[in-house]
C-alpha cells in the first residue's frame, strides 16, 4: 500500500501521523531529534512542548477552547494525551510536558503502521504524498531545499510580527480614514496624537518590560524589522520620522498635521481585523497592552495577536498553499505546523490534521477538504491563504478570524458563546458528510 512520508514529529506531524494511521494508510515518519537537537528542544520525545506547558483556556467563550473541541470531534492525538497527561490550571488546560510527549510517542512508535526514522532530512524526500512539518526552527540545507521546492525567497527566519487588534474595540471617533497625501483609497485607519499624547506614549515605551531573548535568537536585526521600543531608544523624535511620522495625513477634523500618526492597516479581508503598521516589538504582552492603549482611538482596544520578535521559519502560505495545506505547485506536497505561519501548539495540531486527512484523500483519489469557515479550524486556514502576501505574518486562532453572525449581540462572551456553537454544529455536520 502507499504510504504517506512526514518530515518532522513536532505536534503537527504527529497529529498527521495519527489522522493517517488510524484509517489504514502506513507512515515512514522522519525525526531528527534526538540525534540532532534543535536550541530550543532538550529531548527526544515527539511533540516536545519548548514555550510553556499551557494549552491555554478550555472555555468555549475563548477561541481556543473552541479549537481544543473542535480537535477532540476529530479525534485528535494530541488532545487525547492532553487529557491523558492534565495538571492543574483553572480554566485552562496544562500539561506534564514529559508525561505528554511521552504519551505520544508511545502512542506512535507502538503503531505499526508507523515507520520511524531517526535521521536529520537536508534535501526533499522522495516518497509523495509528503507532509513537511518541520517546525519554526527549519535551518541549514533543508531550508534551503524548501526555498528551491517552492521557488520563493521569502522564507523568514525572524518573526516580527506587529500587534493585530479588532476593529470594533476601535474608538472611531477619534481615528480617521486615509492614505498618506490622499493617493488612491483611504486604506488606513490612522491615530493622531498631539505632542503632549506623543510624550507620554514615549516615556511609556522606552521604560517598557521586554521579553528577554534566547542565546540563538540574539543578534542585529533588519533595519525594517527593529522593534518598536528599539528605535525609540535612538531619540525623542525618531518615531516622528519613523513610523509615526504625520506626513502626508491632515486630520480632517482640524485641517492639520497632528503630532504624530499611529497607522493601522487592514489585515484580513473581511475588514474585521487591523495590523499596527510598525509596531513589531518585544515588549511583554502585559507591557504591551499597557501602553499601546494610550494610543488614541486604542484606549479598548482587544489584542487578537499581540506583537513578537522571535526566530521562526515560515512559508508564504498566501501565495504558496491552498486551504488544504497543499502546495500549489506540486500536488503530493503538503506543508503543516507552524511553517504555514500558523501560531501556537493547538494551531499546529489543527494544520497536521488538515495536512494528514488530505493526504490520506490523495492517496484515495478523493477530494481534499477545505473546512468551512464558519469552525475555526476552516477560520484559521482561510486565513492562511487569503490574507495580504506581500506582509505575511503567523497568526494564532481569534474570533476576529470568524465570518460575523446574522444578529449582533451586545455582549462579547455571548456573542462568542454564539459563534462557537455554530461552530461546532457546522463542524459535526462537515464530518457527516465527508465521512471523516
Amino acid at each position: 500500500m502507499k504510504e504517506v512520508v512526514i518530515a518532522g514529529a513536532g505536534l503537527a506531524g504527529a497529529e498527521a501521523a495519527w489522522q493517517i494511521v488510524k484509517r489504514g494508510i502506513p507512515v515512514e515518519l522522519w525525526e531528527m531529534r534526538p540525534v540532532k537537537l534543535t536550541p530550543a528542544h532538550k529531548t527526544g520525545f515527539f511533540a516536545e512542548l519548548v514555550c510553556s506547558n499551557s494549552l491555554k483556556s478550555t472555555s468555549l467563550d475563548n477561541a481556543s477552547g473552541l479549537l481544543k473541541e473542535e480537535l477532540k470531534h476529530l479525534d485528535s492525538l494530541i488532545m487525547k494525551v492532553a487529557e491523558k497527561s492534565q495538571v492543574p490550571a483553572g480554566g485552562a488546560l496544562a500539561v506534564d510536558r514529559e508525561g505528554f510527549a511521552e504519551g505520544v510517542t508511545k502512542a506512535l512508535t507502538a503503531h505499526s503502521l508507523v515507520k520511524v526514522i531517526n535521521s536529520e532530512l537536508k534535501q526533499i524526500p522522495d516518497g509523495r504524498p509528503l507532509i513537511i512539518a518541520t517546525g519554526p526552527l527549519t535551518d541549514g540545507a533543508f531550508k534551503e531545499a524548501i526555498v528551491e521546492l517552492t521557488g520563493e525567497d521569502y522564507f523568514y527566519f525572524f518573526d516580527a510580527a506587529a500587534p493585530i487588534i479588532t476593529k470594533e474595540s476601535i474608538d472611531l471617533n477619534k481615528v480617521f480614514e486615509a492614505s498618506r497625501y490622499n493617493k488612491g483609497e483611504a486604506a488606513y485607519l490612522n491615530c493622531p496624537m498631539d505632542e503632549q499624547e506623543y510624550q507620554q506614549f514615549y516615556q511609556e515605551l522606552i521604560n517598557a518590560e521586554v521579553f528577554p531573548r534566547k542565546d540563538f535568537e540574539r543578534g542585529k536585526f533588519f533595519e525594517a524589522c527593529v522593534p518598536i521600543e528599539e528605535l525609540a531608544l535612538r531619540g525623542q523624535k525618531t518615531l516622528t520620522f519613523g513610523p509615526l511620522k504625520p506626513v502626508g495625513l491632515i486630520d480632517p477634523r482640524t485641517g492639520k498635521l497632528p503630532y504624530a500618526v499611529i497607522q493601522l492597516r487592514q489585515d484580513d479581508k473581511r475588514g474585521n481585523l487591523y495590523n499596527m503598521v510598525g509596531f513589531q516589538t518585544n515588549l511583554t504582552w502585559p507591557e504591551q497592552k499597557k501602553v499601546f492603549s494610550l494610543i488614541p482611538g486604542l484606549e479598548r482596544a482587544d489584542f487578537v495577536r499581540y506583537g513578537v520578535m522571535h526566530r521562526n521559519s515560515f512559508i508564504n502560505a498566501p501565495r504558496l498553499l491552498t486551504q488544504s495545506n497543499q502546495l500549489k505547485k506540486e500536488k503530493g506536497v503538503f506543508f503543516a505546523g507552524q511553517l504555514t505561519g500558523v501560531e501556537g501548539y493547538l494551531e499546529s495540531t489543527a494544520s497536521g490534521l488538515v495536512a494528514g486527512l488530505n493526504a490520506v484523500n490523495l492517496v484515495r483519489d478523493k477530494k481534499l477538504l477545505s473546512f468551512p469557515q464558519e469552525t475555526a479550524i476552516g477560520a484559521l486556514h482561510y486565513y492562511l491563504v487569503n490574507t495580504m502576501a506581500t506582509d505575511f505574518q503567523p497568526m494564532n486562532i481569534n474570533f476576529g478570524l470568524f465570518p460575523p453572525l446574522s444578529k449582533k449581540l451586545k455582549s462579547k462572551k455571548e456573542r462568542n458563546l454564539h459563534i462557537s456553537r455554530r461552530a461546532l454544529e457546522t463542524l459535526d455536520s462537515f464530518i457527516r458528510i465527508n465521512n471523516i
